[in-house]
């Protein structure tokens, strides 16, 4: 039988799960897999952390090298997380030979490039499911199960804090900040929330996951990103009576104006698979031009989803003789003659506050109609004591410069402002 030695870099929630579930399993891997996996080695700062998993002490690493010139490790775990020591303990390990299989998208995402340079200098591997969806098998998906088809787009709920929290202020009725304070005691969220609520986060995995999907480098600069800490009840209220529930959604398209990459909140139709995706779980939905549409669901986070995620590329690893790179150039940035399409075709939803007055809402169709903007939906609140009514509309697919015109000409109308502009998937 096969024996494959590892070392865990970080024995944190996913590193302590990781190793969890190697121990648990050591057996029904070498029974089901072929293969021997043993955890030679861990780097763990916190020695008493590692004591307390049942690791025994002669195989916790004081450093870096230590793991590197250690015989006996093929396989190195990174779970540090940030693209500091993780980077340069990753690349030591590249530059050493040894495969290495990690869940940090930032690190995945802004150095892909530099990492697979070395593992193809050093014929070792480079693994990163878990980085993507946690325990939802989105990447080995895209690059074991549809490569026959052509993806024509990728959308998707990838950040479990984000879609936890929007649940809670849809089913629950309650405010941003309450939900996040949820959120940050289960521990979705970090004390510093702001990579899962401005976008940050899903925007990592996007550039990752599409890169895979559309065969060919494309840059975290590229991705535009708007997150849900604007998100209200008011918006929640509107979207339910217009039949929608409010996701933040990571959407990758392949047009014929080229590929469009953006993450923001967004209204989806009630009866669209991804609009039944609540609290921390996560879905992608992938359109091929052969398999025509999948869905994959699951959760996205936790000790032993992404412990899952990892294991299974250490297998895949394990019992693989030829290391697989990248399907397309991979480099700091894109391709020279890769388009990247900036002005989205999308439905809209508007919200304005206008004069309640015989005239108010012919002007503002008109400054739509002048922009090509077709309406689907209207909704008119009555008006206010001030005389202010709140006009509701959702428009037909048009241009992002389009919407962006029409809200700059109907704001310049004493009479009328725009206070919402939220994109729409039917």
């Amino acid at each position: 039988m096969k024996k494959v030695g590892l070392a865990i870099l970080g024995l944190g929630v996913v590193g302590g799960g990781t190793y969890h579930i190697l121990t648990e399993h050591r057996e029904f891997y070498q029974k089901t897999q072929g293969v021997d996996i043993s955890v030679e080695n861990v780097l763990e700062i916190n020695r008493e952390r590692a004591l307390a998993l049942g690791i025994p002490e002669e195989k916790i690493a004081s450093n870096i090298a230590e793991v590197v010139t250690n015989p006996d490790v093929n396989i190195v775990v990174e779970v540090i997380g940030g693209v500091g020591v993780a980077r340069e303990f990753v690349l030591a390990a590249l530059n050493a030979g040894k495969t290495v299989v990690t869940s940090n998208k930032e690190l995945v995402c802004k150095y892909s490039h530099e990492l697979e340079h070395a593992a193809k200098a050093h014929n070792a591997g480079l693994y990163f499911e878990a980085s993507c969806v946690g325990g939802v098998p989105i990447i080995r998906t895209l690059l074991d199960g549809v490569q026959a088809n052509h993806i024509t787009s990728m959308m998707g709920i990838i950040n479990g804090t984000t879609n936890y929290i929007l649940t809670k202020m849809s089913n629950g009725g309650e405010s941003y900040e309450s939900a996040l304070k949820e959120a940050q005691r289960l521990g979705y969220a970090e004390a510093d929330p702001t990579s899962d609520v401005e976008g940050y986060d899903a925007a990592y995995k996007l550039s990752i996951l599409s890169s895979l999907a559309f065969h060919t480098k494309v840059p975290l600069s590229e991705v535009s990103r708007e997150g849900i800490s604007s998100v209200t009840q008011e918006d929640i209220a509107d979207g339910k009576k217009l039949g929608y529930c409010i996701k933040l959604l990571a959407i990758g398209k392949q047009t014929k104006d080229g590929i469009e990459v953006r993450v923001h909140p967004t209204f989806v139709k009630a009866d669209h698979p991804l609009a039944a995706v609540n609290d921390s779980f996560n879905a992608v939905y992938i359109t091929g031009d052969s398999v025509d549409d999948v869905m994959l669901y699951g959760r996205g986070a936790g000790a032993l989803p992404t412990g899952s995620a990892i294991v299974s590329d250490v297998i895949f690893a394990a019992t693989h003789a030829e290391n697989k790179y990248s399907t397309f150039k991979n480099e700091e940035k894109a391709e020279k003659g890769v388009k990247f399409a900036k002005d989205y075709r999308s439905a809209y939803y508007l919200r304005i506050s206008a004069t309640d007055k015989t005239g108010v809402f012919a002007k503002i169709t008109s400054i739509l109609g002048s922009n090509n903007i077709s309406l689907d939906e209207v909704l008119q609140k009555v008006s206010d004591e001030n005389d202010r009514a709140t006009i509701t509309l959702v428009t037909h697919e048009t241009h992002e410069t389009a919407i962006h015109n029409a809200v700059s000409k109907i704001n310049a109308l004493e009479v009328a402002s725009v206070e919402r502009v939220l994109r729409v998937v039917s």
